[in-house]
């Protein structure tokens, strides 16, 4: 038997986690089945269940309890479990609840304008509730306090240690390598024939092969489900309750596919914390930078490879009889590796994706440090398509409007796919060199291997290890942005012939 004050301390915030798996799911049945008006009762109820859950984190008991257990001989997941209830702790009592309940009622009417807004292609419809978003955001900042950018303590939220002053070189050294390497694909005489593509896909076929594969890599679907939304995305209520969403398109045969592997990635993740870790602190994500590794491993890493589609080149034509007759392995593998600047970030090649995230960032960081006005977006927006990747902007819903995050408040989460687009490239040099039968299980479909090493050296830890702390301890280096770069380079320049 443990500490008895710890152990009623985890009993403590056992309760608080049930509050929050509730949020979790009003916000999952908002995004997938909520008829629109019950927008404002659901804005309502979520503040009121974040509020209650504000208030039990902040409780005075919990803050004395904490005090106390740092005077004992704590060691081990004791420790641990302390530490980081003392993190949250101290982070939710700079929150007074009446700006937790107010935020969580405008971002859920700031959600539905964005959904009206989205389909309208209208972003004046979202502009009053995202500076709304912005001004609260702002305040969240200055409660939480912070040192250089205000941005760092909303990006603390999301990727712990990590600040713009870090993220700012890292972005620098990537746009720089990533815009030269696209110009030299852009000019390379070998560019596949990807016209085959140019169809109509049975969105029906599309859905039960994304079924198939999830199921393949490891998804465990008695603990989860598949389901479809506006904007693909994951939520976890319970280790044993983890769902994904996906979205499909008719003329996409590929969309709904990466969707759906990206989003399992995710989700395996999180089916992947220890089961004493239930309702726990510890069961959960180190940070969105080693979650998005998982994602971008999956997806990009194994879902992209030749192997893998030597595996389903098969599967995949049964879906479709005779649209992709003629159509063989290497045409799948180079068509869904093109590399082409597009205007949505889900959907854009490995090449381009990073320059997607630097253009956020960098409106983000001018919306919280003022510089940059919300009624400025979709020009600024539009601008900096065309400098980072020569494009054209033919409306907002294919521009500033394509993402979910900003009606969120998610303010602060966007260079975490950055980062872990590195941690995953880092992490899978090690796998390479730790598992040599990797691509023929890839190629036979077999990834219990690969889950397997996953599960050992990334998910397993939940919180008990910072992202920086598990990128080292499973490769024996720092986080860095050269295995990206190596792994960028010798995918493409094969497939190109650079």
């Amino acid at each position: 038997m443990g500490h008895p004050q710890l152990e009623a301390l985890r009993e403590d915030i056992a309760k608080i986690l049930d509050v929050h798996s509730a949020i979790s799911l009003m916000h999952w049945d908002l995004e997938v089945y909520m008829p629109p008006k019950a927008a404002t009762a659901r804005g309502l109820q979520l503040a009121t269940l974040s509020g209650i859950g504000h208030r039990m984190l902040t409780d005075s008991g919990i803050g004395d309890a904490i005090a106390e257990l740092k005077s004992a001989d704590l060691d081990g997941d004791d420790a641990l479990t302390l530490r980081e209830i003392d993190h949250d702790y101290t982070l939710a009592t700079k929150l007074p609840e009446d700006f937790v309940t107010t935020f969580a009622e405008d971002q859920s009417k700031a959600y539905q304008a964005w959904v009206e807004a989205r389909e309208k292609s209208d972003f004046s419809v979202f502009q009053p509730h995202l500076e709304r978003v912005v001004e609260l955001l702002r305040q969240k900042a200055d409660l939480l306090g912070y040192e250089g950018s205000p941005y760092n303590a909303l990006v603390e939220e999301y990727e712990r240690g990590m600040t713009a002053e870090q993220i700012r070189p890292i972005f620098a050294e990537l746009a720089d390598k990533q815009s030269d390497l696209v110009e030299r694909i852009k000019n390379a005489p070998s560019q596949p024939d990807i016209s085959w593509i140019d169809q109509d896909w049975d969105e029906d076929a599309q859905w039960d092969f994304t079924m198939e594969v999830l199921r393949d890599i490891g998804y465990d679907f008695d603990a989860g489900r598949q389901d479809k939304s506006v904007h693909p995305f994951t939520t976890n209520f319970d280790l044993y309750d983890v769902r994904v969403t996906t979205r499909i398109h008719k003329n996409e045969i590929f969309s709904g596919l990466t969707g759906s592997i990206h989003e399992g990635g995710h989700a395996l993740y999180e089916q992947g914390f220890r089961p004493e870790d239930q309702r726990t602190i510890l069961g959960q994500a180190a940070s969105l930078g080693i979650h998005e590794s998982q994602s971008r491993m999956w997806e990009n890493m194994i879902g992209r490879s030749l192997p893998f589609w030597k595996h389903y080149a098969s599967r995949i034509q049964s879906f479709y009889p005779g649209q992709m007759d003629g159509i063989g392995v290497d045409e799948i593998y180079k068509a869904i590796n093109h590399v082409t600047p597009s205007l949505i970030r889900v959907e854009a090649d490995e090449c381009t994706y990073n320059l997607h995230i630097i253009l956020r960032f960098e409106i983000e960081m001018g919306l919280i440090e003022g510089d940059v006005k919300v009624s400025e977006i979709p020009e600024l927006w539009n601008a900096k398509l065309k400098e980072y990747l020569g494009l054209d902007v033919p409306s907002d819903a294919d521009g500033c409007l394509q993402d979910i995050h900003w009606s969120h408040g998610s303010i602060g989460y966007f260079p975490t796919y950055a980062l872990g687009n590195l941690y995953a490239a880092q992490l899978f040099e090690k796998i390479e060199l730790d598992l040599p039968g990797l691509w023929s299980d890839v190629e036979s479909g077999n990834f219990a291997p690969l889950l397997g090493w996953l599960r050992e050296h990334v998910h397993q830890h939940g919180r008990r290890k910072f992202a920086t702390e598990i990128v080292e301890d499973a490769t024996g280096n720092a986080p860095a942005s050269q295995p990206y770069l190596n792994y960028l380079e010798t995918k493409y320049g094969a497939l190109y012939g650079l």
